[in-house]
C-alpha cells in the first residue's frame, strides 16, 4: 500500500466548521479562501472529517449513506449563480445566534425549505443530471426512496416502518416509488448539486497543491439506507433487527466504555464476496478525497461486541476480524490506495503487525504522549517516519485547553520532557507553550504533521469539535472570518520552512 513520503504537513478543519453568513461552513468561497489560506501558509493537506449526509445527533460519524453528501454543504450563493435561487430567498433569513457555531435544529427547519425552493427551478431534463443519474444509479434511487420514507415517517428510523417497507417487499417498495417519485428526485437533485459543488472545490483545492485529506467511519449507522437495503452484510436477526452492536471496553477515559450502538459486520459474508461492499466504498472514497483516514482501524484486526440489548459497554466481548485480508484484496482490485490508519489507543502485538502489512501510515497524538490514562506509548521519541503526527484530533480537548483541563503531572511531565519554560503560566504564557507543542508537532520525524485551525488560533476547550461519549454540543463550533488572518498563514509558512514540510 502507498506510503505519505513526502514530508509535508496540513491543517485539520472540517467543512462545518468554515465562515458563513449562513448558519453552517460550505463548500462555496470561503472553503475556497480556505484553501488560499492554505496555500499561502505553504501547507500540503486539508483535513476534512466525514462529509455524508448526519442523521440524530449531528455527527458525521453517524450518516444515513456512505455515499450521500451532506445537504447542509450546499452553497447557497452557487446555487443563485445557477440562477436556482433569489438572494432575498436566504440572505435576510435568521441563520443562528452566534457566528461561531451551528444551530442544527434551525439547520433542519430551514435549510431545506431554501433548496426545495432551488428544486422547483431545476430542469431535471438537463444532460448532466440524466448523466448523474445513470452514473450513480447503483445508490441514488434507494437513497432517494430512504430518505423520502423518513420525512414521510417523521423522521423515524427505517426499522419502525410498517413490515411492507421496512423488510422491503417488492409490492410496497413499487408502490412507495410512484408515491413518492417527485421527492426522490429532491433528494437526488440535493446529491447532483453537492458533488458538482464539491467536484469543483477539490479541483480548486489540486490546483493549488492542495491535497484533501478525507475521512471515513469504519461503522455505519443502523439507521441508514445501507442496512436497510443491504442487511445480508450486518449482523440482524430475521427481523433484521440487531444483535450485537459496536463500541469500546472501559478504559481510563470511560468506566462503562463506550457504546457507539452501530450494527457490526458479517465478515463471513463480505469475505465470500471477496470484500465487494468495502471496495465499492473506497472506490467512492477516492471521488470525494485525495488520502482517506479510516476511522477505528483496529476493528478490521478484531472488534468489540457488545449485545444489543445493553445500555452500556461493560459486557462486551473481543473478536476476530478480517485481518489483512481484507486490505490484500482491496489491493488486488483497486490497485495501491492513500489511506491513513486511525490506530489510536492501546494496540496488540495484532493490531500492529496488520498495520505493518499494511503499509499504511499511522497516527501519533502528543496529548496521548502525557496522559497518564492513556495506554499506548506516543512519546515523540518512539515516532517513525511513516506516521502522522498530530497535537490532538477531533475527538481531542484544543491544546490550551487541554493544558488548562489536564492532570497537573501530566502537564508538568510534558514540560519536563520538552524542557520548557516554567515561567509563564498565565493565559498568555499557556498561548506561547500552545505554540511550542505545534512546533513539537512540526519537528517530529513523521512524514506528515497535522494541526488544528483551532490550535493555530490558541482557542480553549469552547472550540472543542467534540467530547466522545456525549451527546449535544458537539460538531458545532465554527471559525470567525477573522481567522485566516495573513499574519497567520505567515507565522505558519515559517515554522513549516523550519522544519523542511
Amino acid at each position: 500500500m502507498k506510503e505519505m513520503q513526502v514530508r509535508g504537513s496540513g491543517i485539520l478543519l472540517p467543512i462545518f466548521s468554515l465562515p458563513s453568513n449562513y448558519g453552517i461552513g460550505t463548500m462555496g468561497s470561503e472553503a475556497k479562501r480556505f484553501v488560499d489560506f492554505l496555500e499561502k501558509a505553504g501547507q500540503t493537506y486539508w483535513q476534512i472529517l466525514p462529509v455524508g449526509q448526519t442523521s440524530y445527533g449531528d455527527s458525521p460519524y453517524q450518516s444515513f449513506s456512505v455515499y450521500a453528501g451532506n445537504p447542509y454543504f450546499i452553497d447557497f450563493d452557487l446555487l443563485k449563480e445557477d440562477g436556482l435561487l433569489e438572494g432575498y430567498e436566504y440572505r435576510y433569513g435568521f441563520w443562528g445566534e452566534k457566528v461561531d457555531s451551528i444551530d442544527y435544529a434551525l439547520l433542519y427547519k430551514k435549510r431545506y425549505e431554501v433548496l426545495k425552493t432551488a428544486f422547483g427551478r431545476f430542469n431535471r431534463e438537463t444532460e448532466d443530471f440524466k448523466a448523474f443519474l445513470e452514473k450513480e444509479g447503483e445508490w441514488i434511487y434507494d437513497y432517494g426512496l430512504f430518505m423520502s420514507l423518513k420525512m414521510a415517517h417523521d423522521g423515524k428510523g427505517w426499522y419502525e416502518w410498517s413490515d411492507g417497507l421496512r423488510l422491503r417487499e417488492e409490492a410496497s417498495l413499487t408502490e412507495a416509488r410512484e408515491m413518492y417519485e417527485d421527492q426522490i428526485m429532491f433528494w437526488a437533485f440535493l446529491q447532483y448539486e453537492f458533488y458538482k459543488q464539491w467536484n469543483d472545490l477539490r479541483t480548486y483545492a489540486n490546483e493549488k497543491g492542495i491535497k484533501i485529506i478525507g475521512d471515513i467511519p469504519i461503522y455505519v449507522a443502523y439507521d441508514s439506507v445501507d442496512v436497510w437495503c443491504h442487511p445480508e452484510y450486518f449482523e440482524l436477526d430475521e427481523e433484521r433487527r440487531q444483535v450485537n452492536v459496536a463500541g469500546c471496553p472501559p478504559d481510563g477515559f470511560s468506566a462503562d466504555g463506550q457504546l457507539w450502538g452501530n450494527p457490526l459486520y458479517n465478515w463471513d459474508y463480505m469475505k465470500e464476496e471477496n470484500y465487494a461492499w468495502w471496495v465499492k466504498r473506497l472506490t467512492s472514497s477516492q471521488v470525494l478525497y485525495d488520502i482517506v483516514r479510516i476511522d477505528h482501524f483496529r476493528g478490521f484486526e478484531s472488534y468489540y461486541s457488545i449485545p444489543a440489548e445493553d445500555d452500556h459497554a461493560k459486557n462486551g466481548v473481543w473478536r476476530k476480524g478480517p485481518g489483512i485480508g481484507l486490505f490484500e484484496a482491496i489491493r488486488e482490485q483497486m490497485g495501491e490506495v492513500e489511506v491513513i490508519a486511525e490506530d489510536l489507543g492501546y494496540l496488540t502485538p495484532e493490531v500492529e503487525e496488520m498495520l505493518a502489512a499494511s503499509g499504511f501510515p499511522g497516527m501519533k497524538l502528543l496529548q496521548f504522549a502525557f496522559d497518564s490514562r492513556e495506554g499506548g506509548n506516543y512519546l515523540p521519541h518512539h515516532y517513525v517516519k511513516n506516521s502522522v503526527a498530530y497535537i490532538g484530533t477531533h475527538d481531542n480537548d484544543t491544546a490550551l485547553g487541554w493544558l488548562y483541563t489536564a492532570d497537573w503531572n501530566d502537564v508538568q511531565y510534558m514540560r519536563t520532557y520538552f524542557d520548557f519554560d516554567e515561567q509563564g503560566w498565565d493565559d498568555g504564557g499557556k498561548k506561547k507553550l500552545v505554540w511550542q507543542l505545534i512546533r513539537k508537532v512540526m519537528a517530529t520525524v513523521c512524514n506528515t504533521a497535522i494541526i488544528s485551525m483551532q490550535d493555530y488560533l490558541c482557542l480553549n476547550s469552547d472550540a472543542r469539535t467534540n467530547t466522545p461519549s456525549t451527546l449535544g454540543g458537539n460538531w458545532t463550533w465554527r471559525m470567525k472570518k477573522d481567522g485566516m488572518s495573513d499574519e497567520l498563514a505567515a507565522a505558519i509558512l515559517h515554522i513549516t520552512k523550519l522544519y523542511q514540510r
